[in-house]
Formats: C-alpha cells, sequence, structure tokens
C-alpha cells in the first residue's frame, strides 16, 4: 500500500521547494541587496554608528530590550504549539475522523495524518529554535552596546569599528527571528494540507506571493529606505 498518494507527493514536493527555494534565493547578494532586510540593516548601521557617537546609551540599550521581547514572546508561543502538537499525536485519530467528516476534507491513510502533523510539528521546532536564538543574541548585542568605548579624538576608528560590529551582531539575530516569522507563514500552508492536497499547493504559493510583496515591494520597504544608502 502507498504511504502517500501522488498528488499530495507533488503537494508536499511543491512546499518544501518553494520553502527552501525562497530561503536560497533571497540569501543571494543582489536580491537580498534590494529587500527590506538589508534595507533595515542599513539602518541598524546607521544606528550603531550614533550609538558609538553617544556617551549615554540607555536608550540604546532600552530599544534592543523592546526589540528583543518580540523573539522572547514568539519562542514562548512555539514551545506551547509544540506542546499541543505532540499531544495531538497521541489522539490524532479521533481529531481525523472528525475533521474528515467535512466536505470538501480529502481522506488520508493514518500513516499520511502523521506525516502532515509531523511536518507542522517540525516547522514550529524549527521556529522556536529560531526565535531562541535571536533572543539569546540579542543579549549579545547589549552587551556590544554596553562594551562600546565612549569616543574620542583619538580612539574614532575603535568606536566606528565596535559599532559596526554591533550592527552587524544585531542583525544575525533579525535574521533568525525573521526565519522565525517565515516559519509561522510556511506552517499555515502546511496545515492546509490537513484539508487537501490541491488547497496545500495553492495555500503555499499563495505564502510565497506574500512574503514577496512584503520583502521586496511593500510600502514598509519604501520608507525604511529613506537616508539608507
Amino acid at each position: 500500500m502507498n504511504i502517500i498518494g501522488t498528488i499530495d507527493l507533488i503537494a508536499l514536493t511543491w512546499f518544501l521547494a518553494l520553502m527552501w527555494g525562497y530561503q536560497i534565493a533571497t540569501s543571494l547578494p543582489a536580491l537580498y541587496e534590494q529587500s527590506i532586510n538589508a534595507v533595515v540593516q542599513r539602518q541598524r548601521v546607521t544606528w550603531m554608528r550614533e550609538m558609538a557617537s553617544r556617551e549615554n546609551r540607555i536608550m540604546d540599550v532600552n530599544l534592543l530590550g523592546t526589540l528583543s521581547q518580540g523573539s522572547g514572546f514568539f519562542a514562548s508561543t512555539t514551545l506551547i504549539i509544540v506542546g499541543g502538537l505532540t499531544t495531538l499525536m497521541g489522539s490524532g485519530h479521533e481529531v481525523q475522523i472528525l475533521l474528515e467528516r467535512l466536505p470538501f476534507v480529502a481522506k488520508s491513510s493514518p500513516i499520511l495524518w502523521e506525516m502532515k502533523l509531523i511536518l507542522v510539528l517540525a516547522i514550529f521546532v524549527f521556529a522556536f529554535f529560531k526565535f531562541a536564538w535571536s533572543f539569546r543574541l540579542s543579549h549579545y548585542g547589549a552587551i556590544m552596546i554596553g562594551a562600546c568605548p565612549t569616543r574620542t579624538d583619538d580612539n574614532g576608528e575603535v568606536c566606528d569599528a565596535h559599532g559596526a560590529a554591533a550592527a552587524e551582531l544585531i542583525g544575525i539575530s533579525a535574521a533568525h527571528s525573521n526565519k522565525g516569522l517565515r516559519s509561522f507563514y510556511h506552517a499555515i500552508a502546511a496545515m492546509s494540507w490537513f484539508v487537501h492536497p490541491l488547497l496545500f499547493i495553492a495555500v503555499s504559493t499563495i505564502i510565497i506571493f506574500v512574503l514577496i510583496r512584503r520583502d521586496f515591494f511593500s510600502r514598509a520597504r519604501s520608507a525604511l529606505s529613506i537616508n539608507s544608502a
């Protein structure tokens, strides 16, 4: 007996190709430099340059702390979701019966149903690690701000180099957080597989178009592009 049907296999392959393909494509320098992430990173460099010129950096640490709260919140949220999905795997048969009573819901074998659960679970586990590491890196960023030497006439280059390193570290933290957020988008697509593989294909495609628009063509990107040479 086939564990997974042809249409389900096509849908899963399409989803994985879009998910990994988008990640690889947006990591290419030519595309990355046009994305909202690159624009924000240039603003971070400006921020850290200004930070290195200030003696009082309480505001900078507070701003970074506020930003890191988002990663902490999502890390806790994903942990709760992972716990719920793990519990659901123990009683998945009953949930499957209830769901498949609805119209237009495709029937699945018990093994395929477990595969769908494992896919969603794996996505949220990945998201948890990304958010948790991002939260930790933001702490390191705060340490870098606190360790930045006070600018004098003799150490301007040292302060600029320290600020650039801090901006890079905070940018790495943001990149991990961004991957965690993208995982939530992909999880929505993966959950549509429970309904029908054709819906899975459609939602996976729509999610990619949403990400493309927000990363490259959003009004937020245009606003952030100001003074980000």
